[in-house]
């Protein structure tokens, strides 16, 4: 999903950061799951996400699987990192969108991404949801940001409608915050 909202943002001509949050789950939990394994080989080279990376940005896109619920542990620890830049004030002003996956269908999509909109607004952020702004987002149906279903073996993927839902969101995200620039 990352993927694509960066090659969407760039397409829009926008500069991109794609970042990653570290891995602080242990070994053994992600060495009993092989999808979250593939998952870790497989952006062990890419930047891991720095509080600067938000300083930089005038929009972020955040996104989470959702475990139980909620975002990932992972998530939230990085969010916990961000308190001085938030007392700052470093973080208000800029546009917000988010995405997450979940295995099941209704595991908690909506949820995450309210999880996600919370820490926003206590930030002073800007969010910047795709509603029902486009008629794309009836196939999607997920009107507070984008979210897919990967299946019991964390292997579905992307179709249209969330290719599509993608793109739009990258695309209304950078659009507003055009518009609130000036």
């Amino acid at each position: 999903m990352a993927e694509r909202l960066e090659q969407a943002a760039t397409a829009a001509g926008a500069q991109v950061r794609r970042r990653h949050v570290k891995e602080i789950a242990p070994a053994e939990a992600i060495d009993a799951n092989p999808a979250w394994r593939a998952h870790v080989d497989a952006t062990a080279d890419e930047p891991v996400a720095t509080p600067d990376d938000l300083v930089w940005a005038d929009v972020v896109l955040l996104g989470s699987p959702t475990r139980f619920g909620n975002v990932t542990s992972q998530f939230q620890q990085f969010v916990d990192t961000l308190g001085p830049l938030w007392a700052e004030g470093r973080l208000a002003d800029k546009v917000y969108s988010a995405f997450t996956a979940t295995q099941t269908a209704h595991g908690g999509q909506e949820e995450t991404l309210l999880s996600i909109h919370t820490a926003v607004m206590h930030w002073g952020g800007i969010v910047v949801a795709p509603g029902y702004t486009d008629p794309l987002k009836f196939a999607d149906g997920n009107p507070y940001g984008v979210s897919h279903v990967t299946g019991p073996d964390n292997d579905a993927p992307l179709g249209d409608a969330q290719l599509d839902a993608l793109d739009h969101l990258a695309q209304r995200a950078i659009s507003v915050a055009e518009k609130l620039a000036g």
